[in-house]
């Protein structure tokens, strides 16, 4: 691969002179986008590949700006009269469309000025003999767990993904990311006893990744863990949702506070800005500066600056996740969290969010419950944004006199969101492995509906 950071220059170069043209052909304002992506992975099964893919992708898009107007256009055609069209069709297009006073770009003086070095790629890319080797470490290990009877398979996986974007008011930017993946799925049991669980790791360094054989034998464990699950009576009690699965909970906050859905009212917190919504302790904390984060970028796709928030502080919701035109809309300031593909206008979008830890363990969280459940897995999306009403199926264990017990199936979990979280508890076991993150929580006062 060619230098990467030529590669972004290029791309610069390319996303300015566009909107140098459409700036010729009528435009107001304008501003582009370009995405570059490139990945291979190989998946195999019962040792054997299965599943091998390359996928290599380049397109641009671009908004302009004929007063309050506005349309958007994209393209994988870079060839000058192509792009020559896209200018003359967007700028006709926005003459044509709706107005609307809430669109338009950043001030000056919110857009970002100093690059911010997040390592975010490794230049490692490896081919595919190496992947399958991964692949088929990662299943093996997981096939040598007693009690596994089958495979899903197990896969490997390498990325790279570079984007540019460029605004008439006077911004510039690129940058660049790696990703590096392994996971394996098992399957433990006979006939109708049959369970199958699952393990994955990404990280933007290679060298961050553990070793395929530990993510396979998790996967393996996992599953016989979960042979033959027992029904658990309807009833209220407190609720231990494992990491995999607590990082839903900090997804549903970020989609009630996204800009967008308070705007149009359609949030459950939309009247709750600067009340606490969580107990006092809490912290939830949005941070696009994390080096070697999934989200990381040190400018939005408006260009405007990103900083680390608090968006929950000692359990007060302290800001909504705004873009221009939803800020503009509810008369505040971008809060830098546009997000933004080739095809559409930015809409706001949260970047490496996660719930701060507690001070206890685990253990320690669920040493006084008497009758409890440890949820491992969810299923359904039964969720309201507007009412915060929370309907799940749910897979896991029996917690007993603090200690995890048989494993139960076929419940449903549910509450409201509204009263979940003042009752959230974190343990200490945060670890950053994904966009959205969370350690182990506890929630108290939820309804359990079994047998």
């Amino acid at each position: 691969m060619s230098d990467p950071r030529q590669r972004a220059l290029d791309a610069q170069s390319l996303i300015a002179d566009l909107i140098k043209a459409a700036r010729k052909a009528g435009a107001d304002a304008a501003d582009a986008v370009y995405h570059e992506s490139r990945s291979l992975s190989a998946g195999v099964r019962m040792g054997q590949p299965e599943d091998v893919e390359s996928s290599e992708s380049r397109d641009l898009g671009l908004r302009v700006l004929v007063g309050r107007q506005q349309a958007c256009v994209s393209t994988t055609d870079f060839a000058p009269a192509a792009l020559q069209d896209l200018v003359s069709r967007a700028v006709s297009m926005a003459r044509a469309a709706p107005e609307d006073k809430y669109c338009g770009l950043p001030e000056p003086g919110q857009l970002a000025t100093q690059p911010v070095e997040l390592d975010l790629f490794d230049g490692i890319e490896l081919e595919m003999p190496q992947l399958l080797e991964r692949a088929k470490a990662a299943e093996a290990a997981a096939l040598a767990v007693p009690g596994i009877t089958n495979s899903e398979g197990g896969s490997a996986g390498r990325g790279f993904g570079l984007v540019a974007y460029a605004n008439t008011a006077g911004f510039s930017g690129s940058g660049f990311s790696g990703s590096h993946s392994i996971s394996a799925a098992a399957i433990a049991g006979k006939d109708t006893g049959m369970e199958r669980d699952w393990d994955y790791e990404a990280k933007t360094h290679f060298s961050d990744l553990p070793d395929p054989a530990s993510i396979g034998r998790k996967a393996g464990e996992r599953a016989v863990r979960r042979l033959n699950p027992v029904k658990l009576n309807s009833a209220a009690m407190p609720i231990v949702f494992d990491p995999r699965v607590a990082t839903s909970l900090v997804g549903h906050l970020a989609g009630a506070i996204n800009g967008a859905a308070v705007a149009r009212g359609t949030s459950f917190l939309k009247d709750r800005l600067g009340q606490m919504v969580f107990a006092p302790g809490i912290a939830i904390t949005d941070d696009p500066l994390r080096k070697r984060g999934f989200r990381s970028r040190w400018f939005d796709m408006e260009g405007v600056a990103r900083q680390t928030r608090a968006l929950i502080e000692d359990g007060r919701l302290t800001t909504w996740l705004l873009d221009c035109a939803t800020a503009r809309q509810l008369g505040m300031q971008s809060t830098g969290h546009a997000s933004r593909g080739t095809t559409s206008p930015p809409s706001p979008a949260p970047t490496n969010i996660y719930l701060n830890p507690g001070k206890q363990t685990p253990a320690e969280l669920m040493a006084d419950i008497k009758l409890g459940l440890y949820v491992t897995e969810l299923i359904g999306m039964g969720v309201n944004g507007v009412t915060g009403d929370y309907s799940r199926g749910a897979a896991g264990f029996v917690i007993r006199d603090g200690q995890l017990a048989e494993p139960v199936s076929e419940i449903t979990i549910a509450g409201n969101l509204k009263e979940m979280f003042p009752h959230l508890t974190p343990a200490n076991d945060l670890e950053f492995r994904f966009g959205t993150d969370s350690p182990t929580v506890r929630i108290d006062g939820m309804t359990v509906a079994g047998r």
